[in-house]
């Protein structure tokens, strides 16, 4: 009887142990946020390295209730003057795609922030 219970036990315990890493995967490297930030060139660092990307820019970005976070990210080329950029951000991997936006497609809030 008692090996019956060791082995529920075994497997209760590998069940939670699969489904915490499966929960850990999705929200520390498959979930994205969204930020939106406007080009500031001044802000833009040229960088000497050997892969493509040669600009790295640090922003001011907001998220769609408004809430602030300064977001490092790099290009290949130094972007258009006060773009507004929309950006996909993962918890360890930081900004994994951005898209240039229309001023009217950001959320209100984040029109509020750049009026």
């Amino acid at each position: 009887m008692e090996d019956v219970k060791d082995k529920l036990c075994l497997a209760a315990l590998i069940i939670i142990f699969i489904t915490l890493c499966g929960l850990a995967y999705y929200f520390l490297v498959y979930q994205t946020k969204e930020y939106y930030v406007q080009i500031d060139n001044t802000k833009v660092e040229l960088l000497t390295t050997t892969d493509n990307m040669k600009y790295r820019y640090t922003l001011t970005a907001f998220n769609e209730a408004g809430k602030e976070k300064e977001i490092e990210f790099k290009t290949t080329r130094e972007l258009r003057e006060g773009a507004y950029l929309k950006l996909d951000v993962m918890a360890f991997r930081g900004v994994v795609s951005w898209n240039e936006v229309q001023k009217e497609e950001l959320p209100d809030r984040v029109k509020e922030v750049y009026q």
